[in-house]
């Protein structure tokens, strides 16, 4: 009797069951179906009450990037400790951010080599609301300003390189003092560790439960950004998508192909071994839930396991050369589209700064990217406000992510196994001839 029973919360079930990307794509369709319908009907603006959905979604974001980076930050680099780890350990991590520093140089290349941007209404305002707040600064005073005066100044203001700096310097502390001879500093060390490893979790779920919500959110945000701009914003997400996937291409052809011509790894052996992590990040679109096949193909590929099993999940926690990438075209995406303008030097350097030192914090999951993409806008002083284009031209984005995802876990996985190959072979850990020139 019982079996027969229709089970409670049935849709609710299925809803939070099926792939929440997929989920967003769907929202970002039926947002733009909704929005050219609106516009042919001359319907310009959405009721209040409809377009307080977009709102609450775009301030639920805003209201998760700073405790995101604080917890994520300390726990990434308290686990990264050359007191643990010694020459692994401080090569992998240099390595590891050069490739992703390259990464976002390449994508800012893509971004201003096929300028994507949508033509959205009121470009001209915000341009000239936002000229005084995106001025060109000195290089110098950029790198003297990461350094904080008051952390707690920093946390309010959420000024984001400011956090970052801490975050990582209060982590590298607390990875020496979790190794101390002295058994009160380990113990309270690890007890740090566990309140932001804690911190970090809570954040993640939170995320998750945002992520639930976001196909609504950005179904109304897309509805507003087409009933005010009509179709013809769709060939902008065209362009992204082929901007970021050259960029990816290119990134493993110059930045791979390169370090692994110069450690002298034969190119057709590696990527023989390399294609089935890569096909499983592009389908699981998860760094993480990859790590069994890239561990399989640096077996294969003679990498010694103390190698390997180190540098390869640290990896998927701070190599994201694919995420990079779409951080320098997106980005420039959403600058040109609502400010009518380019980057300027002082804000594509934030951006490779930020994007590189925060990809230390980056979870290896489907979707993280996105939320990594506020935070950079967030740091190049043009935030992702409630009712903004800005934030309508963030949910297009966020409606395509799905696409962007595939190419650029693909991309990431890649880049930990070219990394852990390159410098296994320096330190005398790669013992297979057949990869050897």
């Amino acid at each position: 009797m019982a079996n027969n029973e229709p089970k409670k919360g049935g849709i609710l079930r299925a809803y939070l069951n099926f792939n929440v990307l997929y989920k967003i794509l769907i929202g970002l369709v039926i947002g733009a179906v909704a929005g050219i319908i609106l516009a042919a009907s001359g319907v310009t603006a959405l009721p209040k009450w409809i377009s307080m959905f977009g709102t609450i979604f775009t301030r639920l974001l805003k209201m998760i990037i700073i405790p995101m980076i604080v917890g994520s930050l300390v726990v990434g680099a308290s686990s990264v400790s050359p007191a643990n780890v010694g020459k692994v350990g401080i090569r992998v991590v240099i390595i590891y951010l050069i490739t992703s520093a390259f990464g976002v140089i390449i994508g800012l290349v893509m971004g201003n080599v096929f300028q994507p941007h949508a033509e959205l209404a009121q470009v001209t305002e915000l341009a000239a609301e936002a000229a005084g707040k995106t001025a060109d600064v000195s290089v110098w005073n950029v790198i003297a300003e990461i350094i904080p005066t008051s952390v707690l100044q920093s946390l309010v203001n959420e000024t984001v390189l400011q956090v970052i700096f801490f975050s990582l310097i209060f982590g590298l502390c607390l990875s020496f003092m979790k190794v101390s001879e002295n058994e009160r500093i380990r113990t309270i060390s690890t007890t740090m560790y566990n309140i932001f490893d804690c911190l970090a979790e809570i954040m993640m779920k939170i995320v998750s439960g945002i992520m639930q919500y976001a196909p609504i959110g950005v179904a109304v945000l897309i509805c507003e950004v087409f009933a005010k701009n009509g179709a013809k914003v769709a060939g902008a997400l065209a362009t992204v998508t082929l901007a970021c996937f050259l960029g990816y291409a290119i990134h493993i052809v110059l930045v791979y192909g390169g370090l692994l011509a110069i450690f002298k790894i034969k190119l057709g052996t590696f990527f023989k071994e390399a294609r089935t992590p890569f096909i499983t990040a592009f389908v699981t679109r998860s760094s993480n839930g990859t790590l069994p096949t890239t561990f399989a193909a640096a077996e294969n590929l003679g990498v010694d396991k103390e190698v390997y099993a180190f540098s390869l999940p640290l990896g998927a926690t701070i190599n994201m050369d694919g995420t990079a990438i779409y951080q320098g075209v997106c980005a420039f995406f959403l600058v040109m589209s609502c400010f009518g303008r380019g980057l300027t030097m002082g804000e594509m350097g934030m951006i490779v700064l930020l994007a590189t030192l925060a990809s230390i914090g980056t979870a290896g999951v489907p979707g993280a990217g996105a939320i990594m993409l506020a935070m950079v806008m967030q740091g190049i002083n043009l935030p992702i406000e409630a009712g903004s284009v800005l934030a309508g031209a963030y949910a297009m984005i966020l409606g395509i992510d799905a696409i962007l995802d595939m190419g650029r876990t693909a991309l990431n996985v890649t880049g930990d196994l070219t990394c852990t190959c390159c410098i296994a072979k320096q330190l005398g850990f790669l013992k297979a001839d057949s990869v050897l020139k």
